[in-house]
């Protein structure tokens, strides 16, 4: 009685189920895949958003298709630039005072002249005029079209032009200036784009605007005092 007891007690203890608290033993296939998971599904992640900020970088430099305006342009400028420093000296100071913006061209060949002297940049590839067109002019086509941004910068180009030569030949009629201020040299492609300056501007927030606005002042005002071309600046 008491031995079969016993053994009917200890083949119970060796059936009895596990307790709770000790963890079954689980195969590493188990426990590798979610880490696994999440790891694939967070570097997918991280690289969208990569390719998301280098695609937000990328809209500030002019392309073919997104801003065929500015990357034309752009592409006028260099090549005008290259000949700037290249080409023959006297061939070159020939060429620009062809271009030039006086009074005296303005007289006799308006539109060529408007068309020409905008094809120059002052100071050439080193100037940061070039690196300000690219800036700009590619904010701005993003914003309202090659076409308006082209409307833009010529209205400015050819508006400030007249603006100062015009009182420049009423002042030499006058007395108030001597004759040579006919024929002084005038090109480059400030005036229009200090207008597509003022055009993004118009379309920024409050406190990016303020910030647009004082560097291109800060700068016009730099040249001004250096009296590097104090009409035009």
């Amino acid at each position: 009685m008491h031995q079969g007891t016993d053994r009917t007690v200890r083949e119970e203890h060796r059936a009895a189920p596990l307790p709770d608290a000790i963890p079954r033993q689980r195969l590493t296939g188990e426990s590798a895949a979610p880490p696994a998971r999440e790891t694939r599904e967070t570097r997918e992640v991280r690289e969208a958003r990569k390719t998301r900020e280098a695609r937000r970088w990328l809209r500030l430099l002019p392309t073919p298709l997104g801003t065929p305006f500015t990357f034309g342009y752009l592409l006028v400028l260099v090549a005008t630039s290259l000949f700037m420093e290249y080409a023959d000296p006297a061939t070159v100071s020939a060429v620009l005072r062809e271009s030039s913006t006086d009074v005296a061209h303005l007289g006799d060949t308006l539109l060529l002249v408007l068309a020409a002297s905008a094809l120059w940049v002052v100071g050439g590839l080193s100037s940061p005029y070039v690196f300000g067109f690219a800036l700009v002019l590619t904010a701005l086509e993003r914003r309202i079209g090659g076409w308006r941004t082209a409307g833009v910068f010529l209205l400015g180009h050819v508006v400030a032009t007249l603006a100062t030569e015009i009182p420049v030949g009423l002042s030499v009629v006058a007395g108030h200036l001597p004759e040579s201020s006919l024929h002084r040299l005038d090109y480059g492609i400030s005036f229009g784009l200090m207008a597509s300056v003022g055009a993004l501007a118009g379309l920024l927030t409050p406190w990016l605007r303020g910030l647009v606005l004082g560097g291109a002042g800060a700068m016009l005002l730099r040249d001004l005092f250096e009296l590097s071309s104090p009409l035009t600046n």
